[in-house]
């Protein structure tokens, strides 16, 4: 399995997890040159997966709509701005 589909298929949990490490490995300065490259990259790609599955969620989040009296109505998009 290449990297993109693995990471494609990691749950959000989990790349924010790998994230992490990869955070503290970079923060602590202690990995050669190009290692600390190569997990940069790979940590670029799991951001962007995270943001990916966070925008989807978002897309499918709706808010209650109320009536006069406050009593539910329905469901409407959540504003994102």
């Amino acid at each position: 399995m290449s990297q993109s589909n693995e990471i494609s298929a990691m749950s959000f949990e989990a790349a924010v997890a790998e994230l992490e490490g990869i955070v503290e490995q970079l923060e602590r300065g202690d990995v050669a040159l190009d290692k600390s490259i190569e997990i940069y990259e790979r940590g670029e790609a799991l951001k962007a997966h995270c943001e990916k599955l966070l925008s989807a969620a978002e897309k499918r989040i709706e808010k209650i709509r109320l009536d006069r009296q406050g009593q539910p109505a329905g469901t409407e998009p959540l504003d994102t701005e």
